[in-house]
């Protein structure tokens, strides 16, 4: 039975610089067992129903400005999965009585890529994203994840990626400014203590609950992978922190995994 991941994946250029992340990013495939096929929840992949990326070679999508001209001729070019993308269009559809679309136009946006060229660099594994639902709440997340649990049981890496923390209005260059400032500490203790407890109920209910909830996700997509990956746990599953470290100061780049 493999784990479920949610992992901060931070700037794009984490991928080029020699910062605790990366090394946690390169070493991360050496303590799992091997997936057949990886599902990721992307905070950058958005979409009004559920949809799965269905294409069999997509594309490498470069969905960022104004960084080093190395990001853009990155390329990963791992297979797509169609069979694993209608097999989770069939689990939403049996799970949450959800019709989910078959899309074969988006590609691989940074937020899968960026952290798998350094897990897995080969890009031998196949590889679908399924999208966010900007009008969806942190418990239609949870949902959408738990109706994916059955995929663990079938070799399927069912990954969230977004960012634990993640208020581009305020932060402290340069990247490796790795002093958290006291809001980012006092929302990742709690949210620790939540994980850990694999408490979803209380993760769900984080904008009224968490110390400076809205401090650290003035909006709300790159926290809402971290509750696919706490769903698709499945019941009881309770959370191990994989990693810790900070980058411009204010985006964490913590990882977690759920058994």
């Amino acid at each position: 039975m493999l784990p479920t991941l949610f992992l901060s994946h931070g700037a794009p250029n984490v991928a080029l610089y020699d910062l605790p992340a990366r090394r946690f990013f390169d070493g991360l495939a050496a303590t799992l067992p091997r997936p057949r096929a990886l599902l990721v929840a992307s905070a950058h992949y958005a979409a009004p129903r559920p949809a799965v990326t269905v294409a069999a070679a997509p594309r490498t999508i470069h969905d960022f400005h104004g960084f080093e001209d190395a990001l853009y001729d990155m390329r990963y070019p791992a297979p797509g999965d169609p069979t694993l993308a209608a097999r989770v269009l069939e689990l939403l559809r049996v799970e949450l009585g959800v019709e989910g679309v078959a899309d074969d136009r988006w590609g691989f946006d940074h937020g899968a890529w960026s952290p798998l060229i350094r897990i897995y660099p080969q890009a031998d594994i196949p590889l679908v994203l399924l999208s966010l639902d900007p009008q969806g709440d942190a418990r239609y997340h949870f949902r959408l994840g738990r109706a994916l649990t059955a995929l663990r049981a079938e070799g399927v890496l069912v990954i969230g990626s977004g960012s634990i923390t993640h208020n581009l209005g305020r932060v402290s260059p340069p990247m490796d400014h790795d002093a958290a400032a006291p809001w980012v500490r006092a929302f990742l203790t709690w949210m620790d203590d939540k994980l850990a407890a694999g408490d979803g109920e209380a993760v769900c209910d984080y904008l009224r609950a968490a110390p400076h909830a809205r401090d650290c996700h003035p909006s709300d997509e790159h926290l809402m992978p971290l509750l696919v990956a706490l769903g698709a746990a499945g019941e009881g599953g309770r959370g191990t922190r994989l990693h810790h470290s900070i980058t411009y100061g204010t985006l964490a780049m913590d990882a977690w995994r759920f058994d």
